[in-house]
């Protein structure tokens, strides 16, 4: 953008001919592109001046209008916008106005602040009909507002659902009435503040209130403003005398359940008849019945009803979480202020939620977050995780009798042991590392997640499962005797051989697990140079802690575009570490590594990254394998089906990954114990499309605390309790039933409901559907 602060005047004829309002409209647009803040405009009565300015890159823009104002003055004007009308305008003042402040010197025509949702408008004369109307309120922001000197026109405020309109009553059009003919019809939301004579508005749609201290503050504040903007200030005096004003607001649902409407049985009989005669203009030619047939349905004849589904799906970053945490209902938790409560759930499906949803987790549930649907920033679920580290142990029921034997004490053995435990079976653990936690304790750096948080959780994970054997290397007969033994087992024995390079040299090569552990145990030397091959996630780590350990130059290789991502991607570029691709090795030599190339990278230490293969020589025959891994179904069931395989004896996956599916292993054997179906039960995602995102701020990059994260999820597919649709709901048919302790649902009067959706459409969580009537007979 080319940089200029000078004022600029436009003026809306070329060539002594009129400009079209359209032209005028793309020249103030490219002078806003091109840097200039302060434009005066010569109009002659071109339409939508100063709205659309949305590339002001948050400076304000200034626009002077001249001349004869054309309509939609301002209309979709944009937060930062200043407009000064200085003399009247024609209709539709502030049409859509988005935030912009609009100022007319004089009198405004039909429609002023239509539609507004954001921003001020104010008029130093009268309005014509229909001021105020439509208007919107968003609760993110500030609502809008209209300020008028003189009175309104006719139906002014009608359908009016938000925002504040302020009637001065000086010089008025009509001395004997300030708003109008017929003011407030269909008013829903909003206030009216008004000084003068009135001749009634719609009672079955407004009330009269008092004006409180706060309010009055409000207005007396305002006034200071208003006056300023239009240079009236000589008033201040005379309109700050409070006994003079009055204040009109809209009725909520229930107030208009006791407001008594003509009907149009009573309009037939008392109005229609009483002046034409029995059966009207045609009373003399048919004696058919001819009483009104409503023209909106209630009861069983609403072609479509309303059903509060409250729970029923799930949210998509339970869906995506892979341990299932409703992390939608932790921070429901925290809105209520219940935040142990809300720690202390997560270990109903992990026992690692402070490790894993605190430090390792990429966090798929951030990535499927429904608010990044809307370019919204997702809700900071490691705050949540990083304090779960004092969640307590969850009360664990009596014994059932059935025992199944976990092969593999990682994070997936100890998850379905876990789990197993938490729903009343013995899971009795097997592995052949002297300590419990397999690489999450052995290998992960330090670095990457403290010590002390890992240690908690495995000693915290130990009280809930007592039998564990250590160094416990099973061969196949042993293993066979355990299926023999036990009502399962579960194979979560993880990927223990690490996959090398078939070059000369390979005997020089450290893999990268073996490094990670000495480092992790002190014992690692890497020396200056440290050539990594495989740029993986792994190597990274590996990389990374090199460079903790001295190293300066690091260089990871790869034979393809690296995979690495996330926060391991990010420590090792942190540390200086060089990426290249495609690249192949040739031999390892006491100098290096040589490249197909003929290059050769300068060495101390080179370590090999390229995954790890799972040893199955220990698991019965007719257990059935496909190129080294497990074949199992989609409950993690393998061909021998008393025996299930998860985690990396499957498919190489990420740690949350593994810990994922031991939870739904374990929950698979639970619904088969307990005689149900496997997967009956479960939820399907939720509809995005059912969510309504207004409600939440679109402008935060970084979250404050807990508290902030709380209020800013969306809670998909469960109730926040925000009364929206009953605050919506026209007809007054929502309510909201309490339960036994914090429980509750809101439930539908059939008699009173339309069918209209209003609610589904309105409620910020995708709670409400609308669904076809089929009234049973």
């Amino acid at each position: 953008m080319t940089e200029n602060r000078q004022p600029i005047k436009i003026t809306g004829k070329r060539d002594g001919e009129r400009l079209p309002s359209r032209i005028l409209e793309e020249q103030i647009q490219k002078a806003v592109e091109a840097g200039h803040r302060q434009l005066t405009i010569h109009a002659f009565g071109q339409h939508g001046i100063g709205g659309r300015l949305w590339k002001n890159d948050g400076e304000p823009i200034t626009i002077t209008v001249e001349g004869q104002a054309g309509q939609r003055m301002g209309s979709m004007g944009y937060p930062g916008t200043f407009i000064n009308v200085l003399g009247p305008a024609s209709d539709d003042v502030g049409w859509l106005n988005a935030g912009a402040i609009i100022t007319v010197h004089g009198h405004a025509s039909n429609g002023t602040a239509n539609g507004m949702a954001q921003g001020k408008v104010y008029i130093a004369g009268n309005i014509g009909a229909r001021g105020m109307t439509m208007t919107k309120y968003n609760p993110r922001f500030e609502p809008p507002e209209l300020w008028v000197l003189g009175s309104a026109g006719d139906y002014f405020a009608e359908f009016m659902a938000g925002g504040v309109a302020v009637i001065c009553g000086i010089t008025p059009q009509n001395p004997e009435n300030v708003l109008g003919y017929h003011p407030m019809v269909g008013m829903v939301g909003g206030r009216v503040l008004f000084r003068g004579p009135h001749k009634g508005f719609s009672h079955a749609d407004a009330k009269m209130v008092p004006i409180d201290d706060d309010t009055w503050q409000w207005l007396t504040d305002g006034l200071k403003e208003f006056l300023k903007s239009t240079d009236r200030m000589e008033l201040l005096e005379k309109l700050s005398i409070r006994e003079e004003w009055q204040l009109i607001v809209a009725r909520s649902p229930q107030d208009k359940i006791g407001v008594k409407r003509r009907s149009m049985a009573d309009f037939h009989q008392n109005v229609w008849d009483k002046h034409l005669g029995k059966g009207g203009l045609v009373g003399d030619l048919t004696d058919l019945d001819r009483s009104p047939i409503p023209l909106i349905t209630q009861g069983d004849m609403r072609r479509f009803v309303p059903v509060w589904e409250n729970r029923k799906f799930k949210a998509p970053c339970e869906a995506t979480c892979p341990s299932g945490i409703p992390v939608q209902e932790r921070w429901r938790l925290v809105r209520e202020g219940r935040v142990d409560e809300a720690v202390d759930l997560a270990l109903a499906f992990t026992p690692f939620p402070a490790s894993v949803c605190g430090y390792l987790c990429p966090h798929p549930c951030m990535t499927a977050c429904t608010k990044g649907s809307a370019f919204m920033t997702p809700v900071d679920v490691s705050q949540l995780g990083r304090a779960s580290i004092d969640a307590k142990i969850p009360e664990l029921p009596p014994l059932s009798g059935k025992r199944i034997a976990v092969i593999g004490g990682g994070p997936a053995g100890i998850s379905t042991a876990w789990q197993l435990r938490r729903k009343g079976h013995e899971a009795v653990v097997f592995d052949t590392a002297p300590t419990l936690g397999g690489k999450i304790a052995s290998v992960i750096p330090n670095s990457r997640i403290p010590a002390e948080v890992v240690q908690k959780e495995l000693e915290r994970a130990q009280e809930v499962i007592p039998h564990v054997h250590l160094q416990q290397k099973l061969d196949r007969g042993q293993t066979e005797q355990l299926v023999a033994d036990y009502d399962f087992v579960i194979v979560a024995a993880g990927a223990q051989k690490p996959r090398t390079l078939p070059i000369p040299g390979k005997e020089r090569l450290v893999t990268a697990n073996d490094f990670l552990a000495d480092a992790k145990q002190g014992s690692a030397k890497p020396g200056q140079r440290v050539v990594i091959i495989g740029a993986g996630n792994v190597g990274c780590d590996a990389a990374t802690e090199a460079a903790r350990l001295g190293a300066n130059d690091i260089t990871l290789l790869d034979v393809q575009e690296p995979a690495s991502f996330g926060k391991e991607r990010e420590d090792a570029e942190a540390a200086g570490a060089k990426f290249r691709w495609p690249v192949f090795t040739r031999q390892i030599t006491e100098a290096g590594v040589e490249l197909e190339s003929g290059e050769v990278i300068p060495a101390d230490t080179v370590i090999v990254s390229i995954g790890d293969a799972p040893d199955l020589d220990f698991l019965p025959e007719d257990v059935a394998t496909e190129r080294g891994y497990v074949v199992v179904n989609d409950d993690y069931q393998t061909s021998n089906a008393n025996l299930y395989a998860i985690g990396d004896v499957v498919r190489p996956g990420l740690l949350t990954d593994a810990i994922g599916a031991g939870r739904r292993a374990a929950e698979t054997i639970t619904e088969i114990l307990a005689g149900k179906r496997p997967g009956a039960d479960r939820k399907m995602v939720i509809d995005i499309n059912r969510v309504s995102l207004e409600y939440l701020d679109p402008r935060i990059i970084d979250y404050e605390d807990m508290d902030h994260c709380g209020s800013q999820c969306s809670s998909c597919g469960t109730c926040r309790d925000c009364g929206i649709c009953v605050a919506i709901c026209p007809q007054a048919a929502i309510s909201r039933k309490a339960g036994d302790g914090v429980d509750y649902e809101y439930v539908v009067d059939p008699e009173r409901c339309i069918g209209c959706g209003f609610c589904a459409g309105a409620c910020p969580c995708g709670i409400w559907d609308l669904v076809e009537n089929t009234p049973l007979g």
